[in-house]
């Protein structure tokens, strides 16, 4: 089979880690007879020093002829918040999401078992296992409401945010949830503020709806705040959880902390119809771009849900899997998952130690 894939390398390590990606591709498409075609798009502060603004004319025309978009990381102190809004790489993010209809991320967060020493909750908490999706609504809530600044009389300066929802959005990210427990555990958790928040409270009636309707689906409602305690108390209760854009990003920075790295958790954001696009939770780490320090590892593990989402190749996605738990078995670290006394490899050869074991 051929699959075109946009390439978005990014800022900061994104291109190193990318690259790593692009080996252990190929390398899946010469073991099981795959071919591939790249396509270079640019996206983010990179964009911004090429052409004037992050978000180039024509960028979400050129990741929809593809069958799937690999990001890499994009952003940078060079074009924070002083910078115009087109100039800012967080815009691009928005925006490309909101093009390509990128309404729900998945973020597995899951205790690679040769790493279970590095999570940071009690022992008997991590023998438990940790094996969670989360789902984030991704182009709705207060992330895109209406935004307004204005002067009062007695208060100074307020601003304002609109969280809005509709049936419509709450149904298709929640459906989503449905679909991938029924691939997992089959237990839908439900995040919302329903006792206190107007929008929580319409979540709710909706999800229950879809709950009647997914039967063989365990399903119960959580509040936010008792998921956040939850989630460092027992995180082994959870299978599928799904949430609204501001909840899901919190939540989903908190669980990635449990597993031990916030360098070994992929993602994937998707649609109905456009192709998926597939990156790596953590940032672009200016700090050390260029210096062959960065794990690619997250970076792999996104191709792999490629690979199992995109692509439906479950074999190839399970041996990119079961090659980066090999290499973690056998010792090999990068220098952000290595213990006090351990060597580190670099960017690239932990991309070929990967390469190696596919």
């Amino acid at each position: 089979m051929n699959f075109k894939i946009a390439l978005i390398r990014g800022d900061g390590i994104g291109p190193e880690i990318v690259n790593e990606a692009v080996g252990v591709i190929n390398k899946v498409g010469e073991k099981f007879g795959h071919t591939f075609e790249y396509v270079d798009v640019l996206l983010g502060g990179c964009a911004t020093d090429a052409v004037g603004k992050s978000y180039p004319d024509g960028t979400a025309e050129l990741c929809r002829s593809c069958d799937a978009v690999l990001l890499g990381a994009v952003g940078g102190p060079k074009w924070g918040s002083d910078k115009p809004a087109e100039q800012r790489p967080e815009t691009a993010l928005l925006a490309i999401r909101k093009d390509l209809g990128l309404y729900a991320n998945l973020r597995p967060a899951a205790l690679r078992p040769a790493l279970a020493e590095a999570c940071p909750l009690k022992k008997e908490t991590a023998e438990g296992g940790i094996d969670l999706l989360m789902v984030r609504e991704l182009t709705g809530g207060i992330y895109f409401g209406k935004r307004d600044k204005y002067q009062t009389e007695d208060r100074g300066l307020e601003a304002t945010d609109l969280m809005a929802y509709s049936e419509m959005e709450i149904e298709r990210i929640g459906r989503r949830a449905f679909e991938m427990a029924r691939l997992r555990r089959k237990k839908v958790s439900s995040v919302d503020k329903a006792n206190v928040l107007e929008t929580s409270r319409l979540w709710r009636s909706v999800m229950h709806r879809l709950a009647e309707e997914y039967s063989d689906v365990a399903y119960e409602d959580v509040l936010v705040d008792n998921c956040a305690m939850q989630l460092v108390r027992d995180p082994g209760q959870f299978d599928v959880v799904v949430t609204e854009n501001m909840f899901g990003d919190i939540l989903s920075d908190e669980a990635s902390m449990i597993t031990g790295s916030i360098g070994l958790l992929p993602s994937a954001s998707m649609g109905d119809s456009a192709p998926a696009l597939y990156e790596p939770i953590h940032g672009s780490a200016p700090d050390i771009a260029g210096q062959d320090k960065a794990n690619p590892i997250a970076t792999i593990l996104s191709v792999a849900m490629m690979f199992r989402y995109s692509f439906r190749l479950a074999a190839e996605a399970d041996a990119i899997e079961a090659a980066v738990d090999a290499v973690l078995a056998e010792g090999w670290r990068t220098a952000d998952i290595a213990r006090e006394g351990e060597s580190a490899v670099g960017t690239r050869r932990m991309g070929e130690l990967i390469c190696s074991h596919i």
